[in-house]
């Protein structure tokens, strides 16, 4: 029983509207492997919160009072860069993404997202991998691969080893970069999900990013890959 416990997502909560807080509460209590173990009323209460109970992932709203979810993200991923963060967005707020991208957040789901898909995007990020909507991830693509220059992400600073990237890892990273999950990309592949993971990993270390959002923007932003948005 201990076990169980101890193995369950830890979730914190964020969101200024008390309604919203509750509901993402109520659903998410209803799943064995999740644990909310907080709410946060706005960034500010969230970074405070995270600090002291150091969740698994962090659901986080975007625009809030005090402090809003971009500096959140930061904040929270540069003090517990394990937590992961899965933004729940409008479409009126597809500015503030790249912040959040910067930022480190690795899910991004509309806020007319169901319950199955904001617990699945929970246990994705839980396990390292992201979970973008598609059209959040259209957008996102769209932008940065249309800039040609700018400042490098943190965590993407060029390094050596991005030239030594096979072709199969070449052929990983685009379909990460399209938003697939590892499960897409095996059955794409004709691979086993260990060996996916095994290439992501790799990637990583190559491309000197820590999550598959930063891979995917690193590989467009320096020529890796070649995407052509659609509309």
């Amino acid at each position: 029983m201990g076990e169980g416990v101890s193995s369950r997502i830890r979730v914190l909560i964020v969101d200024d509207h008390h309604v919203v807080r509750e509901g993402l509460s109520s659903i998410l209590k209803s799943k064995d492997d999740i644990e909310v173990v907080g709410l946060a009323v706005d960034g500010k209460d969230a970074v405070e919160k995270a600090r002291r109970l150091v969740p698994d992932v962090v659901l986080m709203d975007i625009s809030m009072p005090r402090m809003d979810g971009v500096e959140a993200t930061r904040r929270i991923k540069m003090e517990n860069p394990q937590t992961g963060v899965v933004v729940l967005t409008m479409y009126a707020e597809e500015e503030l993404i790249f912040g959040l991208v910067r930022a480190g957040a690795a899910g991004y789901l509309l806020k007319n997202a169901d319950s199955v898909q904001i617990a699945e995007a929970i246990r994705m990020i839980s396990k390292g991998e992201s979970m973008i909507h598609p059209a959040i991830a259209s957008k996102i693509l769209t932008e940065f691969s249309n800039l040609s220059e700018g400042k490098p992400l943190k965590a993407g600073k060029a390094n050596p080893q991005a030239g030594n990237l096979s072709g199969r890892e070449i052929t990983v990273l685009r379909l990460v970069a399209e938003g697939k999950t590892n499960k897409e990309i095996a059955n794409s592949l004709n691979l086993s999900e260990k060996t996916v993971k095994n290439h992501i990993r790799h990637i990583f270390s190559k491309l000197n990013v820590v999550d598959r959002t930063q891979a995917a923007i690193y590989a467009l932003r320096n020529g890796l890959i070649d995407i052509n948005p659609k509309q």
